[in-house]
């Protein structure tokens, strides 16, 4: 029981104190450009996990040629 209490559930109250503090860190101004860099970090992680990288594909067409 009371481990479930220390790991909790996050709920709407606390949902909305993170974001309450998010904004007072950072500003309404910074959090889009601090969501732009964690899509973009997301997108490069996927590619990277997919081995999709632009790195291979110039070697691929120099052993074609």
């Amino acid at each position: 029981m009371n481990l479930l209490i220390i790991l909790g559930i996050v709920g709407p109250w606390q949902v909305i104190l993170i974001v309450a503090i998010v904004l007072l860190l950072f500003g309404g101004k910074k959090i889009p450009e601090l969501m732009k860099g964690l899509g973009q970090g997301i997108k490069e992680f996927k590619k990277a996990a997919k081995g999709d990288t632009d790195v291979e594909e110039p070697i691929k067409k120099e052993e074609k040629v």
